[in-house]
C-alpha cells in the first residue's frame, strides 16, 4: 500500500509542501444526482472522515447531509467547495479512491444501517 500511495500524485492543495508526509485529499464530483428539485454532488475524503467532517464544516456544509461515507451537496455549493480546497474529480475517479481509500461503504451495508 505505501508503494501505492508513493506513486499517487498528491493533491493540488498538497504539492510544494515537502514538509507534510501525509496530505488528506477532499474530493467531490459532478453535481448530477437529482433529487428534491436540484441536482447534487458528493463530497468525500481519500483517506480520513475526520478531515472530511472539518472541510464540510469549515463550508457550511450541515452535518445531516453526511450520509455514512459522503457527503451530499447541492449544486449551488459546488464552485465554493473547489474554491475552498475540495479536488474536482469525475464520479469514477471518486468512487475509486473512495474505494482505495478502505471508507466506503458498501450497499449492502448501507441499507442495514438505514
Amino acid at each position: 500500500m505505501a508503494e501505492r500511495l508513493a506513486k499517487r500524485r498528491p493533491p493540488a492543495a498538497c504539492r510544494g509542501a515537502p514538509h507534510r508526509i501525509f496530505c488528506v485529499a477532499i474530493l467531490i464530483d459532478q453535481p448530477m444526482w437529482p433529487a428534491h428539485g436540484r441536482l447534487w454532488a458528493h463530497l468525500v475524503s481519500d483517506s480520513d472522515l475526520g478531515e472530511l467532517h472539518a472541510f464540510a464544516h469549515a463550508h457550511g456544509i450541515p452535518h445531516r447531509s453526511f450520509d455514512l461515507d459522503h457527503y451530499d451537496v447541492p449544486e449551488e455549493a459546488h464552485a465554493r467547495l473547489v474554491a475552498g480546497g475540495a479536488e474536482h474529480v469525475d464520479g469514477r475517479e471518486l468512487t475509486r479512491r473512495l474505494i482505495a481509500s478502505g471508507l466506503r461503504v458498501p450497499a449492502r451495508d448501507r441499507r442495514r444501517n438505514r
